[in-house]
């Protein structure tokens, strides 16, 4: 059965979201139908689908087919492994790490102006007129673009960075998971 531990399950329910995450807990270990897997859990079969097609693609499900003998339709038999979930969490933390540090390299080499209101952050070529004309004046409220400082956001990522680094597994956490959202963001 699956491991309990703080970053097992905020891990899980990235991936499958609450709804899923308590199909998860409540799952049994037998080879089931979508259709046994929502009567025994007690869960909608959309979320069970939905659940057990993620966890197919992160490999931590999988099926087998068998011929209905009665209507003659192709039967999926489901089962959920776990055995490999510390792989898989360490594996996906030490990519979000990889992200957040090229997102940290960006802002540290990056210089980005705003206005007062923050309406949006502006590279020197954009805010000093020479790829779009905004003339260092925020092009949303009119007001004046001055230099934004996030060497305070930067100091902190870094620190946020090293601790993950000694362990990875913490990106899990709920509440360390806007940090990665936050990174996702700004590399889009």
């Amino acid at each position: 059965m699956m491991k309990k531990d703080k970053a097992t399950l905020a891990y899980l329910e990235k991936l499958v979201g609450p709804q899923g995450l308590e199909m998860v807990k409540r799952l049994s270990t037998n080879e089931l139908t979508d259709q046994q897997i929502a009567a025994e859990t007690d869960s909608e079969l959309n979320i069970v689908r939905r659940t057990l097609s993620t966890l197919y693609e992160h490999r931590l499900a999988f099926y087998t087919l068998e011929r209905d003998k009665e209507t003659g339709w192709m039967l999926y038999r489901w089962r959920v492994e776990f055995e490999d979930i510390e792989r898989h969490l360490a594996d996906d933390a030490q990519k979000l790490v990889y992200k957040l540090e090229k997102w940290l390299d960006g802002e540290q080499n990056t210089v980005y102006y705003t206005c007062d209101n923050h309406c949006s952050r502006y590279t020197f070529d954009m805010a000093s007129g020479s790829a779009c004309g905004y003339e260092f004046v925020c092009p949303v409220c009119k007001q004046s673009l001055h230099h934004d400082d996030t060497s305070k956001l930067t100091d902190t990522m870094q620190g946020i960075i090293n601790e993950l680094r000694t362990d990875a597994q913490a990106i899990f956490y709920p509440e360390n998971v806007s940090i990665f959202e936050l990174a996702q963001t700004e590399q889009e």
